[in-house]
């Protein structure tokens, strides 16, 4: 997603290729997406605090724990997956976005997943999974048809993600069913999301960045892209390959070191520090660093000297999550016409998933301190994403700030 004018105004002052009937968050998929996706995301975190001290039972048969991990993974994420790219796609390809009443059935289809998994008691397991299993297959659907339409086969590196994505998850069910730990959807899940954000970080970060240096009136662009990215790309895709199959040892340990050594170059090369005074700019080159920190995490953790689940979520929460609300609050500001700064509210919101990233994998360091680090880093992932609710929610439910002609 980049920098992008507000879309061709028709008449009545409705964006081209939007729905003039259908409620005004289902004008572009971001808005019922990262809206949804932000709600379930502290949702979920309530209910699995609640779980554990005992308060309520939530999805007893299915396992609470497994639930808790599948709707972060499949189920706030895959909406914030679902509302960036039904907005991106239209932009690459130049065709109109998904809107009005087939987005509605969409989001819908995205709902009655969450609920479904959370009254997966009552309906049982095996209903509640093949509703659940829908979402992916038919976002996959909807992707593959507008970049083939649009005959723009790179951008099909980013479908080959929600396809590996959507695979994760039928394993992640049949594994939970059969009574086995899905550790290996799981590790496929995380692989998926951080091998869109290496090849689309390689797009929107230097692009953002040098939109930023060149509003200050420099010219110490970031370096455009070249054969060293395709290399780091590739390099971190092998990393995650050989996490996924072969989980730890020396192989492993070395992939990932390697990986983990070209993608802080290839950070260093977007010059992420000159964009210090704009944190809408400054938390995208903070959540990729991450991404080298990950790698670095499981080459330490596939040689015994870290623990495995501290490098999940090095990866989930540092990583994914991190540069989901990143992504959230610039493409709703930018598609909504807002200012392209962030507030103090939304500073907040990136300091508290920062720390909620570093905190959580602390558990390996400080294991008998592990309740208060649980809810530590569970109440600042509630205030990273009620902050975002109360401030970008309006935003997302009220019509486009957009001037005619």
């Amino acid at each position: 997603m980049t920098d992008l004018p507000s879309p061709a105004i028709r008449r009545g002052g409705i964006p081209r290729g939007l729905s003039p009937t259908a409620p005004v968050i289902f004008s572009y998929g971001f808005r019922p997406f990262f809206l949804g996706a932000a709600a379930w995301a502290a949702v979920v975190m309530l209910l699995w605090i609640a779980s554990l001290i005992g308060a309520i039972e939530v999805a007893v048969d299915y396992g609470v724990v497994h639930w808790h991990a599948h709707e972060m993974l499949f189920g706030y994420a895959s909406a914030v997956l679902a509302g960036f790219l039904l907005t991106a796609v239209p932009n690459w390809t130049g065709r109109l976005p998904v809107s009005g009443w087939p987005l509605v059935f969409l989001f819908l289809i995205w709902m009655a997943g969450r609920l479904a998994l959370l009254l997966s008691d009552g309906l049982g397991n095996v209903a509640a999974i093949l509703i659940d299993a829908a979402f992916l297959p038919v976002l996959l659907l909807i992707c593959v048809r507008e970049v083939v339409a649009g005959k723009k086969w790179k951008d099909l590196k980013v479908i080959a993600g929600l396809l590996a994505l959507s695979a994760a998850n039928i394993l992640y069910h049949i594994q939970v069913v059969s009574g086995e730990h899905p550790a290996p959807a799981i590790k496929l899940a995380v692989s998926a999301y951080v091998m869109m954000i290496l090849i689309v970080g390689g797009r929107i970060i230097p692009s953002f960045t040098r939109n930023w240096i060149n509003k200050t009136g420099r010219t110490d662009f970031p370096t455009p892209y070249n054969r060293f990215d395709t290399a780091a790309i590739i390099s971190g895709i092998a990393a995650l390959a050989t996490w996924v199959v072969l989980d730890d040892g020396p192989i492993v340990a070395t992939i990932a070191g390697g990986a983990a050594l070209m993608q802080v170059i290839r950070l260093g090369r977007w010059r992420g520090w000159t964009t210090a005074a704009e944190m809408l700019v400054a938390i995208l080159h903070i959540a990729y660093l991450f991404v080298p920190l990950g790698y670095l995490v499981i080459a330490l953790a596939a040689i015994d000297l870290f623990d495995k689940t501290a490098a999940l979520h090095m990866l989930s929460v540092g990583t994914v999550a991190t540069m989901m609300l990143a992504v959230m609050t610039r493409a709703t500001r930018g598609h909504t016409g807002r200012i392209l700064t962030a507030s103090r509210t939304t500073t907040i919101s990136y300091g508290a998933i920062v720390l909620c990233a570093l905190v959580r994998p602390s558990t390996s360091l400080f294991p008998e301190f592990s309740n208060i680090i649980y809810a530590v880093s569970g109440l600042l992932w509630l205030l990273a994403f009620g902050l975002f609710i109360f401030e970008y929610g309006p935003m997302l439910t009220t019509v486009r700030r957009a001037k005619l002609g």
